[in-house]
């Protein structure tokens, strides 16, 4: 055990909140969270790691019941053409709640910031490094917001450059994701979209090999 590991309790606590993380899709309507736990999660957030320190990640709360409906619409305007690109399990996405957007105690439009191609540091060769640099942060909220006993769902489905346009953005950055926070009824002991039968999660085995591409190792 390395000196510098966390305690037993430490520990069990870390993986305890990756393990019970769930992408939540229903909240506690008319429910608050406290000025000083959003700080935390937010400060979490902020304390991811990103490419050369660049810090790529924009934060939007939205306080506006006015903007939060119209967000609101443009998530169910694609929901429907979701649905349609689905085909043949297009009733079957839209008997799913996929966001909680009305009834969630806050709203967040998470966006990658302006002047981004300034930042080559890790970026000349995977300049995709910044999108994957805000995607450490939200998770570092996620699991948070997990360990505060609150609630939080990952939003994707949005036209980008509609949502851009409602909350200001300006022309080089790019909305990523919109996120539903708050307490919740409950945690599932499982992924919604297993319970709902829309797909499981396949074994950790199938996505690890060892020097090289599965299928090039077993050649």
């Amino acid at each position: 055990m390395s000196e510098h590991a966390f305690s037993p309790d430490e520990r069990r606590a870390v993986y305890r909140a990756i393990a019970e993380r769930r992408d939540m899709r229903r909240f506690v309507p008319g429910s608050t969270v406290e000025p000083a736990v959003l700080s935390r999660l937010l400060h979490a957030a902020h304390a991811a790691p990103s490419v050369g320190l660049m810090q790529p990640w924009r934060f939007i709360r939205i306080t506006d019941d006015a903007l939060r409906g119209k967000i609101h619409a443009l998530v169910d305007e694609e929901r429907a053409n979701t649905a349609d690109a689905l085909g043949a399990r297009g009733d079957e996405f839209l008997a799913l709640k996929v966001e909680g957007i009305l009834d969630c105690a806050e709203l967040f439009v998470i966006a990658l910031g302006e002047n981004r191609d300034r930042h080559i540091f890790g970026r000349r060769t995977l300049p995709q490094m910044d999108l994957a640099s805000v995607s450490c942060a939200i998770q570092n909220m996620w699991l948070a917001a997990r360990a505060e006993g609150l609630g939080m769902g990952w939003v994707s489905i949005f036209e980008p450059q509609p949502l851009a346009r409602l909350v200001g953005m300006p022309d080089d950055a790019e909305p990523v994701a919109i996120l539903c926070l708050g307490p919740v009824p409950e945690f599932p002991d499982r992924p919604v979209l297993e319970i709902e039968h829309w797909t499981s999660a396949r074994p950790l085995p199938e996505f690890v090999s060892e020097n090289g591409w599965p299928d090039a190792v077993s050649s």
